[in-house]
Parts: structure tokens; C-alpha cells; sequence
């Protein structure tokens, strides 16, 4: 007989809400830690994104009994992306207000003044980003003097994106004696040497990649002459319900975006160009179905965690394995199948083939196949409004995504 969520060790009133909304059995990940997490144990997790991590530490931190005061929260998860804070937040707070928890997402790209009225108020969970955390820091609107548990989740990308200098002035904040969760893709590097460092006798929690999951996604690698890259790629996200689309640059997620736009499909860009605002409205866009193609960067990728993605594009190659991997996981998710397309130049044949190889995927040529042909421009011209921020100068404007939109296998 499987274990339950209540044979971890989670209270009833927590248990009676996973299961009314249709969380019946606990994935490998949270068997793993959510036990050893309310036991007070540090926790050294390596797990692939969408393997259960938010509810693999979110649970246990719901069940912390301690009642915050102002300014001093209980909990705090640290994560690179804004889009990542509020995920966590959004499939977290249903089950908080079974606990009576307050949560907060802090980020940068939005107004300070509402993140310092919900710290006023006194918040069991802060979900934050390394920088704005440091500024409300030495604001004063925020001590961690009274974190009991200290997650700290996507290491591995917060080390890639320069952030390790900042989780370390973090926790040194923090009371030596409190419990640190920490979860990564890998534990090479800069996150092993932040472990050895703060961890105490961690315990190792190590999830792959299931072979289904890997066999779902076919990878192609379409050699493509470089002004012929926008036609070949409007070709196939013409055949996806839906598709995400990985570029380098803020520049060339916006000029991909337009050129999608000018063939017809409809699509939205999201890099760290934007405004809080208009990531948040262009992925909510990407989860209703409102668009079907979502182009975003590197940086902004993290964020990025939505059911049913038929495929996934490389523009641009991704800099390194790593990359490539998690680009790539945004489809085939949850059993289902998926299509990873890299349009690959000639300058860019030997650095494509040298990241692949490291995964096992075959690195060979395959012609593309459109059955009415290759598409041609379209007469659509998006509106020149179509992402205009409204025009709001007294006050700053807020908006997040739905946590119910997210993934729901992911946002375990």
C-alpha cells in the first residue's frame, strides 16, 4: 500500500485539503523530504523542475506552529526568478489558509509599498528574490532573526545568474541554529560548497528524471541559413497547440516575437526587459491559451512552469548541457508527450553537438515536414497597443499569476 500525505506526518485539517482538491498520493520527492523536513532535519535535495519540490518543502513549513511578529517572518524560500516566487506562492496559499498562514512574495519590478505592508502585518512565509530581499533588509522593513526554516530552491540557477554572493549574505542574517531545505538540479560546484559550509549532517534526497518522461520528448536539430530561421520556426509552432521559444537575448525575444506575430501567430515575449506587470500578463496569456507561443530568455525561464506545452524551440542554442536540459523540460511533462526543435546554423553545428552529447540525445539532421508547405507572411498586424503598460503614474499596479493555471503535477 502507497504511503499518504497523513502517513508523512501532515496535520488533518492539511491532509483533508490536498485531498478535496484531488492531491491524493505524494510524489517521490515529497516521500522523501516531508517527513525528514518536520523532523527538523536539513534537507540536500537533487531533483529535476515538475518533480513535487514546492510541496515537498511548502507543506512541512505550513505546519510550523511558531506565530510571526511584525517584520520577522517564520519561514523564508529563497528562489532566482520573480515568476518562481510567485508560483510558490500561488500553489502554496490554499493550503495556507487552512493553516491560517500568511504568506508574501518578494521580488523586484514592482512597487516596494505593498511587500512592506504585508511584512508590517506579520508573515509566516517570505518567497523572495535575492536582491529585493537585501534592499528591504537594510530598509529595515524586514529581519531574519527569527527564520526557523530557510529553503533554498534552484541553487544550481541562482549560482549560474550570480546570485551566490547574495544567498550567502542572506543566511548569514539568519540564526545560526535554524534549518536549511536546500533543493538543486545538481549539487556540483558553488552549491556544494554553500552546503558544506551552513548544512548540518544534511539528509540527501535524490530524484531522476523518469524514462518515461525522458522517451516522451523528441529532439530534432533542423540546419536552418539564418534569414530563414523565422519561417522554418513559424512552420512548426503552426502544427503545436502551444510552444515556448528560447532566445539569448531581450532583443531577439522581442524581434522573434514580432516576426511570429507578422506570420500570423499569436505570441508574447517575457525577459527581464519587461515589467513585472507585463511578464506577469503575457504568461498569463501563454496559461489561458490566449497566445500560443511564449518567447522568453534564459533568465525568465525558471518561471516558465505550465501544463500541456506541445513544444519547445532553440532559437538560439542554450550556453551550456544544463541549459539545454531545462529549456527542454518545459514540454513533455506529467506523461505527456512533447517536440524540442533546435534551429541550428552552420556557425553553430560543433557547439550544438558538444552540448548534447553529454545527455545521450543522437545529434543528427532531420528535414522538417510541412504538409501544406512552408508558410508564407501573413497580413495580421498585431496592435500597436497589444502590450502597452496603462498609463497609472500615481501608484504602481500589481498583478500576479493564478496559482490554479500552474501545472498541477509541477506545483507539487
Amino acid at each position: 500500500m502507497q504511503d499518504t500525505f497523513r502517513d508523512l506526518g501532515l496535520s488533518g485539517a492539511l491532509c483533508t485539503e490536498l485531498e478535496r482538491s484531488g492531491f491524493d498520493q505524494p510524489f517521490p520527492i515529497q516521500l522523501q523530504s516531508i517527513e525528514k523536513i518536520l523532523e527538523g532535519r536539513d534537507i540536500l535535495g537533487r531533483a529535476p523542475t515538475g518533480s513535487g519540490k514546492t510541496f515537498a518543502f511548502g507543506l512541512p513549513l505550513l505546519e510550523i506552529k511558531t506565530k510571526p511578529s511584525r517584520r520577522r517572518p517564520v519561514s523564508l524560500v529563497l528562489t532566482p526568478t520573480r515568476e518562481l516566487a510567485s508560483q510558490i506562492v500561488g500553489a502554496l496559499e490554499p493550503f495556507a489558509k487552512v493553516k491560517n498562514k500568511r504568506l508574501a512574495a518578494i521580488y523586484g519590478g514592482v512597487s516596494y509599498l505593498p511587500q512592506r505592508k504585508k511584512l508590517d502585518m506579520g508573515v509566516d512565509i517570505v518567497v523572495a528574490c535575492p536582491g529585493r530581499l537585501l534592499d528591504l533588509i537594510e530598509q529595515g522593513s524586514i529581519y531574519l532573526d527569527s527564520i526557523e526554516t530557510l529553503v533554498i530552491d534552484e541553487a544550481d540557477r541562482m549560482a549560474d545568474m550570480g546570485f551566490m554572493p547574495d544567498v550567502k549574505r542572506i543566511v548569514d542574517l539568519t540564526t545560526p541554529g535554524r534549518q536549511i531545505v536546500l533543493f538543486s538540479a545538481t549539487l556540483d560546484s558553488d552549491v556544494a560548497k554553500l552546503t558544506k559550509r551552513y548544512q548540518h549532517e544534511p539528509f540527501t534526497v535524490e530524484v531522476e528524471a523518469s524514462d518515461e518522461e525522458i522517451s516522451n520528448v523528441r529532439h530534432e536539430f533542423w540546419a536552418v541559413k539564418r534569414d530563414k530561421k523565422m519561417q522554418y520556426m513559424a512552420g512548426a509552432i503552426a502544427s503545436f497547440d502551444s510552444a515556448i521559444i528560447f532566445s539569448r537575448t531581450r532583443h531577439g525575444a522581442e524581434s522573434i516575437m514580432t516576426g511570429l506575430r507578422k506570420y500570423g501567430i499569436r505570441a508574447e515575449s517575457i525577459h527581464g526587459g519587461k515589467s513585472q506587470a507585463q511578464r506577469s500578463r503575457a504568461l498569463e496569456k501563454f496559461i489561458d491559451k490566449k497566445v500560443s507561443a511564449l518567447v522568453a530568455t534564459d533568465v525568465c525561464a525558471r518561471g516558465i512552469d505550465v501544463e500541456n506545452v506541445s513544444g519547445v524551440v532553440h532559437y538560439d542554442p542554450p550556453e551550456d548541457s544544463k541549459d539545454y536540459v531545462h529549456r527542454s523540460g518545459r514540454t513533455g511533462r506529467a506523461g505527456q508527450s512533447g517536440v524540442v526543435i533546435s534551429l541550428v546554423g552552420d556557425d553553430q553545428i560543433r557547439k550544438v553537438k558538444k552540448l548534447v552529447q553529454p545527455l545521450g540525445i543522437e545529434f543528427s539532421f532531420t528535414k522538417p515536414d510541412f504538409k501544406d508547405g512552408m508558410p508564407e507572411m501573413s497580413t495580421y498586424e498585431p496592435r500597436q497597443d497589444y502590450d502597452r503598460e496603462p498609463q497609472n503614474r500615481g501608484r504602481s499596479r500589481r498583478i500576479q499569476p493564478r496559482g490554479r493555471s500552474y501545472a498541477r503535477s509541477s506545483s507539487r
